[in-house]
């Protein structure tokens, strides 16, 4: 075997061991979503007693926005984030190991606040005997054995204007950390005016009504930069650095309902799933191997390779990422098996490519490598293109539409990886060791495909268009029947039997009644009490 072939060899042994490493454990290297596994059932209610009429229009909904933000950030893959009736927010959190470090992060408001200190000890001494100045209010600073401080009732800054927000260490005070704010350009120009004008005075930091802070301001401060110190911890000050960089909540939350749920579809319905995702992947093999015979066996080994990729670049990116984790759902599952199908695809023009190589009389190693290059740019063309797709799927979409763009776009990694290297590794190593050599049979159904697709051009143009009319004439003649409940929202019913009743036993109940669609959750602490979600 020549060097350059063993070194390609050497490459795709590594990438394997790599991939088994990190995808067993599966259930160690890989989350699974709620409708697998299950995960974190939270009910919060936004106490809006004390917002405007208009304020309250509009702050379930930017609550909910705000919440999405914040989840994203602390390793929770496709959550479920949905209104429930007037003011109440439901928030299904799938995966979640750090429970504390989730409800802090849910119940915290981070209202940022700056307000100036007034200095003079006689109002301070008047305050504290019950007689606050008109204008000001009094409070004490939390980690300063509560030192009282009169602060003027007027913001002098919000936390609109942080623009980042990220944790470093001082230096001068044992590496305590602290919290780095950068402002936007509004608020730049707002600090630097207030602390050109207050130097020597000091400026109170306030975080959700609680004084953290009242420093100095020995100097204009200029550049937009800011800092919350305090008695933080690491993990306290990520938190809160997280929460400013969200935004602020327009409301308190209070957590009314915190349960853990089970799988959203019961145990017979996934290995109904596993069961059809693993008889097509059979008949794919199996497909393959007869038709193609040698070059199928060889694709089917680059498909099983692209498979432990998949898994293994997932487990490899939750070991190095783990504040963002990825969770393998159903949705995932669909984007694995499409991949899959694309993956086939490549392997079908490369086998008929090297074909037709041979069939023109060329020799085995030079149809094989023709066979490759032709087949190359329609290969890369049309993983291209899905990328793109995926890539925007990523970047707009959220829950569930998130998750089946991340393992379509790794699977579409690892399916050129294959197709084009491993695959070709293999064949080059096989005639280089001449396990292959003269012929390379395969099964032909078609014996002449020389088929003028161009003069059919206008009925298919003409086909095409009646086909895109008619769906969208169906699609609107549905109306509201066309949305499902992610889109067009429901009703939300809990029930209680004496017995646990089997959600697989509910799921065909409620399709007896046209309600296959409802989404069905099952509590683990108490598998008698149930969910049900309906359009």
């Amino acid at each position: 075997m020549s060097k350059s072939i063993r070194n390609r060899v050497f490459v795709i042994l590594g990438v394997i061991l790599a991939s088994l490493f990190f995808t067993f454990p599966v259930e160690k290297h890989v989350n699974l979503g709620l409708d697998l596994k299950g995960g974190m059932h939270l009910v919060l209610k936004v106490d809006t007693e004390e917002l405007t009429a208009d304020e309250k229009k509009d702050a379930v909904e930017r609550a909910i926005e705000i919440l999405r933000n914040r989840i994203d950030k602390i390793g929770a893959s496709e959550p479920v984030i949905q209104r429930q009736g007037e003011n109440q927010i439901l928030v299904q959190l799938p995966g979640i190991t750090d429970r504390n470090a989730a409800m802090k992060m849910i119940g915290t408001v981070a209202k940022l606040e700056f307000r100036l200190v007034n200095s003079n000890p006689k109002d301070l001494e008047d305050a504290l005997k019950g007689n606050v100045p008109e204008g000001y209010i009094l409070k004490y600073i939390s980690d300063n054995d509560n030192e009282p401080v009169l602060l003027e009732d007027k913001v002098a800054l919000d936390g609109e204007t942080v623009a980042d927000a990220l944790v470093d260490f001082d230096s001068q005070a044992f590496g305590q950390p602290y919290i780095k704010l950068k402002l936007n350009g509004v608020g730049t120009k707002t600090f630097a005016k207030i602390t050109k004008e207050n130097v020597g005075e000091r400026l109170a930091i306030i975080m959700d009504n609680t004084v953290l802070s009242a420093p100095n301001i020995k100097t204009a401060i200029l550049q937009g930069d800011a800092q919350i110190s305090g008695q933080f911890s690491y993990d306290e000050a990520s938190s809160l650095a997280l929460a400013l960089r969200s935004g602020a909540l327009p409301a308190p939350m209070h957590i009314e309902e915190e349960r853990t749920i089970g799988p959203l579809l019961g145990k017979d319905s996934i290995a109904a799933g596993i069961n059809a995702t693993i008889i097509g992947g059979i008949l794919v093999f199996a497909f393959m191997f007869i038709y193609y015979l040698q070059a199928g066996i060889i694709s089917n080994i680059a498909l099983a390779i692209n498979l432990l990729l998949i898994f293994g670049i997932m487990g490899f990116l939750n070991a190095m990422l783990p504040d963002s984790q990825l969770t393998l759902t159903l949705p995932g599952i669909a984007g694995i098996i499409l991949t899959l199908g694309m993956a086939v695809d490549a392997n079908v023009l490369i086998n008929e490519r090297i074909r037709e190589e041979i069939q023109n009389g060329r020799p085995l190693q030079a149809s094989v490598n023709n066979g490759f290059n032709k087949a190359l740019k329609a290969i890369v063309d049309s993983n291209s293109t899905t990328l793109i797709a995926a890539f925007m799927l990523f970047q707009f979409g959220s829950g569930p539409i998130k998750g089946f763009a991340v393992t379509l776009s790794i699977g579409l990694v690892s399916s050129l990886f294959t197709a084009l290297f491993v695959t070709r590794t293999i064949f080059n190593a096989l005639i280089d060791l001449r396990i292959l050599k003269g012929k390379l049979p395969m099964m032909s159904f078609f014996s002449n495909t020389n088929i003028d697709f161009v003069s059919k051009r206008f009925f298919c143009f003409a086909l095409s268009l009646v086909l895109v009319v008619g769906s969208i004439f169906t699609y609107m003649k549905k109306k509201d029947d066309a949305y499902g409940i992610d889109f067009a929202g429901g009703q939300i019913q809990e029930y209680r039997f004496k017995e646990p009743v089997p959600t697989d036993d509910l799921r065909a109940a409620l399709k007896e009644i046209d309600l296959d669609t409802a989404v069905i959750q099952q509590f683990d602490q108490y598998p008698e009490n149930v969910i049900i979600r309906t359009p």
